[in-house]
């Protein structure tokens, strides 16, 4: 055999384990590549790293996406070339994420004008959800949006919800900043229908009442308006009372006999200065266990707020507890005329110290007895039915400004008014932290962090690599 080819053997074997080293290697990475994507694509496993959540739904559209029983159909109508076209993927392909019950499509309106036409479709960037025999058409959707129109369509009524008229309330369509046309905004989008009431002119609260709202009275309830009252809680109904400081109204003694004590007086809190409020607007940042406020941890703000307790010896039939206190560094402030001075402070002999209750709720258990006649019997015969036990809800807050144009939007007060209104409508499923607007917040630099951002990616690391792979052949020439 030559010698040179003797020579070029052991280059020849050296090569071909290089090769196979190398086919091995290629083959072991394209598998795991492939295991990660089968993965990626079974578990849509998602990391959301923004500081404003974009790309995470609010709890309450997760949960109401995790309790769809029917299949829900998102047609959504974009031009192809849109530009608002990709931003709505994203926020539908979140939805469907969340619920295999929840699909969309994508339509183009022009390329498609007969199921515009069907849907009725007038506006580009329209998202028609279609399900139980529904539709429900969102223009320019965001997630309070869609959830909302989500709502609509998996309810099958509307309930109806009643403020009380006729003793001086915060008025409901009132657009001024003691209103609470904010208020019934928000409660309408949650799918319920609001509806004013007098019982000066009504002797009894509505069949139809899902709750009664008492917001802010400032004169006195005649008797006949308290036994109404008192006859709704006994079939089993759902009140919510705002009641503010310095006020005697008669509701203070009647809800004595459920449990609520509401003291005449007004809860000072060093805290809220550190949040730009003053001393007279006490702040939550802690709350009791209770369906209302599981998984809350946004502090709501109270203006001009008394205390609200709740007796040590409870009536029988009553369960009651306080719902939101506030911190140690409050009180309760007895001295109204040194308030109107625009002067307080702390005595311990009269003032009660933090923390201070100022929202309670109670539970009250009402029978209700039936007499159900036989075919061909006469009354005197008839049979009597077992009483029906029923659970009349209250929940009582020591102010309603929290509540009013001015305020419903601070912090967490919104989520904690609409978190009560759903527990007394019995949808402890609504009971979560809305949908906030999302905006985008854009990373500003300097002109120096921009070179680096432009050179480090773009140049040193190419540079790198480049470098890299000289250094290797160069070894690997001297081996050879």
């Amino acid at each position: 055999m030559p010698q040179h080819a003797r020579r070029r053997r052991p280059w020849s074997w050296r090569t071909a384990k290089y090769g196979t080293n190398t086919f091995v290697f290629v083959l072991v990475f394209l598998g795991i590549l492939i295991i990660l994507q089968a993965l990626a694509t079974t578990h849509s496993l998602r990391f959301d790293l923004t500081a404003n959540r974009r790309f995470t739904l609010s709890e309450q559209s997760k949960k109401l996406l995790h309790s769809l029983q029917t299949d829900i159909k998102a047609l959504a109508f974009f031009r192809d070339t849109e530009a608002s076209r990709g931003p709505a993927q994203e926020l539908l392909e979140l939805y469907a994420l969340e619920s295999g019950h929840f699909r969309y499509e994508f339509i183009d309106p022009d390329r498609k004008p007969g199921l515009a036409k069907q849907y009725e479709i007038t506006t580009y960037g329209t998202v028609a959800l279609v399900g139980n025999g529904q539709v429900e058409k969102v223009v320019f959707p965001d997630e309070e949006k869609l959830t909302n129109a989500l709502l609509k369509i998996t309810r099958k009524q509307k309930k109806v919800v009643y403020f009380l008229t006729g003793h001086g309330e915060h008025p409901l369509d009132s657009l001024e900043k003691n209103g609470y046309s904010a208020v019934k905004e928000a409660i309408e989008k949650q799918n319920y229908t609001v509806q004013e009431l007098s019982l000066l002119r009504t002797e009894q609260v509505p069949e139809d009442a899902t709750l009664l709202i008492i917001s802010g009275p400032d004169s006195g309830f005649l008797e006949p308006e308290l036994q109404s009252l008192a006859a709704y809680i006994q079939r089993g109904g759902k009140l919510f009372f705002l009641l503010d400081p310095e006020t005697h109204t008669g509701l203070e003694d009647f809800l004595e006999q459920y449990g609520f004590v509401l003291q005449n007086d007004v809860v000072i809190d060093r805290l809220s200065r550190v949040f730009g409020g003053d001393y007279l607007m006490p702040v939550v940042t802690t709350y009791e266990d209770h369906p209302i406020t599981k998984n809350f941890n946004v502090a709501s703000f109270f203006p001009i707020s008394r205390s609200v307790d709740i007796k040590a010896d409870l009536p029988k039939g009553i369960t009651a507890q306080v719902l939101a206190r506030t911190g140690k560094e409050s009180w309760a402030e007895t001295d109204m005329a040194m308030l109107q001075k625009g002067q307080a402070s702390f005595d311990k002999d009269k003032d009660r110290p933090g923390p201070v209750a100022i929202a309670a709720v109670a539970t009250v258990e009402v029978t209700e007895e039936k007499k159900q006649e036989k075919e061909g019997e006469s009354s005197s015969s008839s049979e009597k039915e077992p009483d029906k036990t029923k659970k009349a809800r209250i929940v009582v807050f020591g102010d309603s400004d929290f509540a009013s144009n001015q305020y419903l939007h601070i912090s967490g007060n919104r989520d904690f008014f609409l978190n009560t209104i759903s527990w007394l409508a019995e949808e402890e499923d609504l009971i979560a932290i809305r949908p906030k607007e999302h905006k985008g917040s854009p990373l500003l630099l300097t002109a120096t962090q921009g070179r680096i951002v432009f050179f480090v990616p773009v140049v040193a690391m190419p540079l790198l690599v480049i470098a890299s792979g000289i250094v290797v052949y160069t070894r690997r020439r001297r081996k050879g």
